[in-house]
């Protein structure tokens, strides 16, 4: 993998956001959740896709916070615009279990 330099790490925006509403995406290619992520005042609610389903269902992920990269052009998926990339690790099946802080934090902050 090739190095990049700080000034190229700053540029990714990553905040942290509350899941204040979820539900399936039956339309989608892959299993998938549309999650609406309020990110607090300056940026607000934005929406994305996560295929998620394996380790979640969308009425557990209501309040969770989680880290999206909030900077990346919207993108189309299907009839859903992604605004945001919501951020996850895989299990050691490849699925994906999302990462957000292990205490509340105010929302909108910043990763650093």
């Amino acid at each position: 993998m090739a190095e990049i330099g700080f000034d190229d790490f700053l540029r990714v925006d990553i905040r942290v956001g509350e899941v204040v509403r979820a539900e399936t995406f039956p339309e989608a290619r892959k299993p998938a959740i549309k999650l609406w992520i309020d990110f607090g005042g300056e940026i607000g609610e934005k929406k994305t896709s996560a295929q998620i389903t394996v380790h979640y269902d969308p009425e557990t992920l209501i309040g969770r916070q989680v880290l999206a990269v909030v900077n990346f052009p919207p993108r189309q998926i299907g009839r859903f615009m992604s605004e945001v990339l919501v951020l996850g690790l895989p299990d050691e099946h490849g699925d994906i279990v999302l990462i957000g802080p292990d205490g509340p934090v105010p929302k909108g902050g910043r990763m650093h």
